[in-house]
């Protein structure tokens, strides 16, 4: 086994031990699954373990150790022996992966996600499956047919969503790097309130093959990290084409210069804005407020100049997201209906709508809402009154967002305007809970990559800041991150030890 504080590793740190024989890979997956049944009991963050993670772990120490006919191949792996968290709506061959719904409860798939596969192929092991939102519909992870998952930071509070097991398994350090999904903030959510790296791609840059449908004109595979070296190792190695698979998919993997290390430790040069709408917005906590102050001064000190600008079409931007993500969910979800996909029943002498009412009653509270609402907005006669004005208002704000973009390097926000809030205290109010995500939408509605990194603490309870950037700019956003991290050191802690 390994101590506390080895298992606390960087992943970058975990391989270059493993590459040189100092940590055997099977004793520290092991402590990770120890550390994980002593946890999560407590915190919930997985759904699913992976049986054969050890197996895994034996064959990367025999290839270290020469054993193994592939043994010259270890040298290459940049993810090698790495533990990986991966959101339970994410593809795992013969894992149970259940979008934390009773409705695939039971369903293995027969093939890895694409970026899955990648990161596997660099030598990580899949540790296991997280908890959710169910079907990535929520900002809590109590939507999840499997139970709330709780911030690691603070256990009454809520782990952020829809990929709150990913970020609270990583805070927890029952994981060294983790998969989620964002599709209005689910990555950026959950990093901000567990004190991690959530990074947004840009939309096509990593492959959606293997991620089960909620909202796919909106959706992307996102990076969880403890360090921006970590998140850099990951994108290099999931990003890039993959049309055989995914039509979204672009092919921008070589552009993508991601060499840190010669990364300067200052932001001279660069213009960042902040949006007046939402930094004076009302909804803001005043803690989180002051932050993202001292997070001005902080890039200004480092030699960026911060200036406000205005996108007026910021106001529409809450209603185009609901409008869209949930007419998207509705045509999606249509598939689980106990004959295509999905929780089935036996169907003889049952008349066709009860045996269908039947099967889609195992849907979630939120997921029916989301898929109700979704329907009508696509009904005759809403159509046009609703969706399609949705749309208008989205590319009136990718049209105003990319227009700041082009004078300035960045857009910084807050992640969340809110501190993480008590379990079970905004689950009941839907447009109150809506509302948190004010700050994430307006990345996915204009497909360009957003950052979330950890900045402070108040009363114990984190919170992040947010950089946009330009479409394929996630080396700027990785700069940026390198360079706060620099700077504040050990100001911010990311691992529960």
């Amino acid at each position: 086994m390994v101590s506390s504080s080895k298992i606390a590793l960087s992943a970058y740190e975990l391989v270059e031990e493993v590459k040189v024989g100092s940590i055997s890979v099977e004793d520290y997956i092991a402590s990770m699954i120890e550390r994980i049944g002593s946890m999560d009991e407590r915190i919930n963050a997985y759904i699913t373990l992976n049986d054969h993670a050890l197996e895994e772990a034996r064959m990367i120490d025999k290839m270290v150790k020469g054993y193994s006919n592939d043994n010259g191949s270890y040298a290459t792996k940049s993810l090698l022996g790495v533990p990986l968290a991966v959101k339970d709506n994410i593809s795992t061959q013969g894992i149970r992966t259940t979008c934390a719904s009773r409705m695939l409860e039971d369903y293995v798939p027969l093939y890895d996600a694409t970026v899955v596969k990648r990161l596997k192929g660099a030598g990580a092991i899949v540790i296991g499956k997280t908890n959710m939102d169910e079907f990535g519909m929520g900002s809590t992870t109590e939507f999840s047919a499997f139970g709330a998952t709780h911030n690691p930071w603070v256990y009454e509070r809520v782990a952020g969503g829809s990929s709150g097991g990913s970020a609270a398994a990583l805070a927890a350090c029952m994981a060294s790097i983790a998969l989620g999904s964002d599709t209005g903030g689910s990555v950026r959510c959950p990093a901000s309130f567990c004190s991690i790296y959530g990074l947004k791609p840009t939309y096509g840059l990593l492959s959606r093959y293997g991620l089960i449908s909620y909202a796919n004109s909106l959706e992307c595979i996102g990076l969880m990290a403890r360090s921006v070296l970590d998140l850099a190792l990951m994108l290099k190695v999931a990003a890039g084409s993959d049309m055989q698979n995914d039509h979204t998919s672009i092919d921008a993997n070589s552009s993508i210069s991601l060499d840190l290390e010669s990364m300067n430790h200052d932001l001279k040069g660069m213009r960042f804005a902040t949006i007046r709408e939402i930094v004076e917005s009302e909804g803001t906590d005043e803690p989180v407020r002051d932050s993202m102050f001292d997070a001005l001064s902080s890039v200004e000190r480092l030699g960026a100049v911060v200036e406000e600008v205005s996108i007026p079409s910021l106001r529409y931007a809450l209603a185009s997201y609901y409008t869209i993500a949930m007419a998207e969910a509705s045509s999606n979800l249509a598939r689980y209906d106990g004959v295509r996909y999905g929780y089935t029943a036996q169907p003889d002498g049952v008349a066709w709508n009860e045996f269908y009412s039947k099967i889609r009653s195992n849907f979630g509270s939120e997921v029916k809402r989301r898929i109700m609402l979704g329907t009508y907005v696509l009904s005759s006669g809403y159509y046009g009154r609703y969706y399609m004005k949705a749309q208008k208002a989205r590319a009136l704000i990718r049209d105003e967002m990319l227009k700041v973009l082009n004078h300035y390097n960045a857009i910084m926000l807050p992640t969340m305007p809110i501190l993480p809030p008590r379990i079970g205290e905004r689950i009941s109010d839907p447009l109150r809970l809506y509302m948190v995500d004010i700050c994430t939408v307006i990345a996915n509605l204009a497909g360009i990559p957003a950052l979330s990194i950890p900045y402070s603490m108040y009363n114990g309870l984190p919170i992040g800041v947010q950089f946009m950037a330009r479409h394929l700019d996630e080396p700027l956003l990785l700069r940026i991150a390198y360079a706060l991290e620099s700077a504040r050191g050990d100001k911010v802690r990311r691992c529960m030890i």
